[in-house]
């Protein structure tokens, strides 16, 4: 356990270097502990090193952790690929939603969320951006039609984008992903009612976090450097 308190360390030493070199303050950066497979005693080991976001793929994963860690202060993000049947217990479990790609999922949640809380979920949209045929993501030519359509909706509060670009062995390779999301988000800002909202960049993993930083990520969702390798399926 002591190895994730010094992983954790060795990221947050790492985000502060990415910042420098950005021109940023590093509380300009929220460290999402990607916790997929990550058992919840690991899990609390992070949050007592001072993790204070994590990230979960499956509802149902998520849902076994949270009631064995339902006495953790954390804000939990859903990361993955949403199916519109597990949207009420999405709002249910999660703070965030980070992988909104679709208007009839938009709908969905935005009915369990007038059923389910008091204030509207902070979502994010996930953009396509290197097209990938085996990726989520709205199109980047379709993104400005969801905003339009998602603003309207009360329970729903559109706070930024989020992507997870193609797999570069090089970080550096990933950076024009990053750049394009950045400019995607400038340019939804331009025509938002509401663009003090559209503060968030979720993008970044534990393989070109620092890249990310160095192009305005807010958010980095970061899993193997703080826990360790996933166990092999």
């Amino acid at each position: 356990m002591g190895l994730i308190a010094e992983n954790l360390k060795s990221v947050r030493e790492r985000i502060k270097r990415a910042c420098s070199r950005a021109g940023r303050n590093p509380d300009s950066v929220t460290l999402v502990g990607v916790t997929k497979t990550v058992d919840p005693e690991r899990i609390s080991a992070g949050v007592e090193a001072g993790l204070e976001h994590v990230g979960e793929n499956y509802v149902q994963e998520a849902k076994k952790k949270k009631e064995k860690l339902d006495n953790l202060k954390v804000t939990w993000h859903f990361i993955g690929h949403l199916q519109s049947n597990k949207a009420k217990q999405a709002v249910k479990f999660f703070d965030w939603i980070h992988t909104l790609d679709r208007q009839s999922l938009a709908k969905k949640l935005n009915s369990a969320v007038q059923k389910l809380r008091t204030e509207p979920l902070p979502v994010l949209i996930q953009v396509n951006v290197g097209l990938e045929d085996t990726k989520s993501g709205v199109h980047p030519d379709e993104l400005f039609d969801l905003y339009k359509s998602v603003i309207h909706l009360d329970g729903l509060q559109v706070r930024g984008l989020m992507v997870i670009p193609p797999f570069e062995e090089n970080p550096e390779a990933t950076r024009v992903y990053f750049r394009n999301l950045k400019n995607l988000l400038d340019r939804l800002r331009d025509i938002s009612p509401t663009p003090e909202l559209l503060t968030e960049l979720s993008m970044g993993m534990s393989h070109d976090f620092e890249v990310a930083i160095e192009e305005g990520a807010t958010m980095v969702r970061v899993g193997t450097a703080i826990f360790g390798k996933r166990p092999a399926k």
